[in-house]
């Protein structure tokens, strides 16, 4: 194994996983039996709002027997969707996570009502993949949708289904509180916490389930939620999907004539200013540690709740986004540390890449995250995935399976499919700094230290974005940290590449020792740098809802060394 630096931060990690399963394996044998065990719901008194996007025409392909989910599809010739193997993992997390009932509830008839309700009473009667309904996001997702669409499904339905759907809740919720209790992710642990609320409301008779999950929300959104209105994961997604259930969340405590948790109404007003700092005119979120493609309506939706004239957050030095705008032109930039390993699973070695938008139209991105798909979301997540900076090829973060380079220690392996793929190492000291110049211009300067322990170099950004929109100048520059001698050779130069991934509506061409971009929208946009020239090469954007699409990206081949600057502009014609 040659792992370097990041052999002890595998070992810690590997340490504290057997020190959590251990104790899980103390509370199966020890434990008391569960608080719930004996609970059982007598009926349903409110179904909370579904505020995410329902189709009405995806009723008559559920019903054709054509199921499509995160990217894949299958056809079930007449037969139960779960008496296939799932297509893809994320596609079995989404059948059995039943989130697709609300397009049958858009239907509106009697048939997609008879359908749903079937569909229901096959997973209900023991059909499916068991271990994927029983994952603690996915059994987490199931509580809340069946709750969300019980009218749907309990319309017309005989009393012996309406006794198997309530024994259906009583199952989620004994084994959503077993797995808090025995210890899961952060993440999952807050999604428990959410769906057990929803459960304590909905249900008559669940009055201990809605105490233990008022106190476990409370506590979750304390850690999880930055003071910026960020999730501690980075990930934007995170907290897009975080409302849609919190909001209807707390018009549910209203609507039982109970006064929400400070914690969950505190959460909602700071995450849903955070929300707009990254969102681009074209009404899609930008492209970092984890988000793929946004869906429009649901986070049009989710504003409204924010004010139609509500201000963005402009800086999140907790989460770690920066926003700047001139004119109609507006840059989102990652000026962040890698997230705490247990929230890293889906972030990615971006640090100091930024996205940059003219109105609606995007020009720079970051390839994004596709929707299912292991080994692609992997290599989305990798710095030359990134409108940044890498050095060799390598990324500035360290993954627990590089793509390529994969751990195959027992030890790795096992850790993997405890935690995931974490990030073992990354940027720590990501120092920022905003400003403004006398004419209007927007100054943003930052630095992380993600290529130090292997390249011995820092990498500091700053972006210099007019009042009018109308030229954004950057600089990239490559220093030595003020530190003692590392034994390497502090002189050696570094082969780097800058990066600027272009979305694919904008088509380049070149001019001279530049790049003209033309956006979809008639704009004309000129790329320069200083003393090198630019090279127009591939890439791929996969956040997109159909499938990775073809696009080019800008890139700067160099050798830096100690103090090497390089001066770029993004010119509006």
């Amino acid at each position: 194994m040659h792992w370097g630096p990041d052999r002890w931060r595998f070992y810690r990690l590997v340490g504290r996983e057997i020190g959590r399963a251990a104790r899980g394996a103390v509370s199966r044998v020890s434990s008391a039996p569960s608080a719930f065990a004996r609970l059982r719901p007598t009926g349903l008194v409110i179904a909370p709002q579904d505020l995410r996007t329902s189709d009405a025409t995806l009723a008559g392909d559920i019903y054709a027997g054509l199921f499509v989910f995160a990217g894949r599809a299958l056809a079930t010739g007449g037969r139960s969707p779960f008496d296939f193997t799932p297509p893809s993992p994320e596609w079995g997390e989404a059948l059995y996570g039943f989130g697709w009932l609300r397009h049958l509830s858009a239907a509106d008839s009697a048939l997609a009502r008879s359908n749903a309700r079937a569909f229901v009473q096959d997973f209900l009667a023991g059909r499916g993949d068991r271990e994927i309904a029983d994952r603690p996001s996915v059994a987490a997702r199931r509580l809340i949708s069946l709750l969300s669409q019980s009218p749907l499904v309990l319309e017309g339905a005989d009393h012996a289904f309406y006794q198997a759907f309530l024994k259906g809740i009583e199952r989620c919720v004994r084994r959503l509180d077993a797995a808090v209790r025995h210890g899961i992710p952060p993440r999952q642990r807050l999604g428990a916490a959410v769906a057990l609320t929803y459960a304590g409301l909905c249900c008559d008779g669940y009055e201990p389930v809605l105490r233990r999950g008022v106190r476990l929300l409370s506590r979750e959104l304390a850690r999880q939620i930055l003071p910026d209105g960020g999730h501690r994961s980075r990930d934007p997604a995170a907290v897009k999907e975080l409302l849609l259930d919190l909001l209807p969340l707390r018009q549910s405590f209203l609507s039982r004539d109970i006064a929400p948790p400070e914690a969950l109404l505190n959460a909602i007003d700071r995450m849903l200013p955070f929300l707009r700092l990254l969102r681009h005119g074209d009404a899609s979120l930008g492209h970092h540690n984890g988000m793929g493609a946004t869906e429009a309506d649901q986070l049009a939706t989710l504003l409204i709740y924010d004010g139609a004239l509500a201000r963005p957050l402009m800086h999140a030095p907790h989460t770690g986004y920066s926003r700047l705008e001139g004119g109609a032109t507006l840059l989102v930039a990652d000026i962040g540390a890698a997230p705490p390993p247990a929230y890293s699973t889906v972030a990615g070695a971006g640090s100091l890449s930024f996205e940059l938008s003219s109105g609606a139209q995007r020009l720079v991105v970051n390839c994004g995250m596709p929707a299912s798909g292991e080994d692609m979301r992997q290599l989305a997540r990798t710095t030359a995935a990134h409108s940044t900076a890498t050095f060799s090829e390598t990324s500035s973060c360290r993954f627990l399976n590089p793509p390529g380079r994969g751990f195959t220690h027992p030890l790795a392996v096992w850790l993997k499919s405890r935690i995931g793929p974490v990030i073992v190492r990354g940027p720590a000291h990501v120092p920022s700094e905003r400003g403004s110049e006398p004419d209007g211009t927007s100054v943003l300067a930052a630095s992380h230290d993600g290529y130090v322990p292997s390249f011995g170099l820092v990498h500091e950004r700053r972006w210099r974005l007019a009042a009018d929109g109308a030229l954004l100048e950057g600089e990239d520059a490559f220093l030595r940290p003020l530190r003692e001698g590392s034994g390497r050779d502090e002189t050696r130069p570094v082969e780097a590449a800058i990066r600027f991934h272009l979305h694919p509506s904008v088509r380049v061409g070149r001019e001279g020792h530049a790049v003209r971009l033309l956006g979809a929208n008639g704009e004309t946009w000129l790329f320069e740098a200083e003393a090198i020239d630019p090279v127009i090469e591939e890439s791929v954007f996969f956040a997109a809802f159909n499938g990775a699409r073809r696009t080019e990206q800008i890139v700067l081949h160099l050798s830096v060394t100690d103090g090497t600057r390089v001066a770029w502009r993004f010119r509006r014609l």
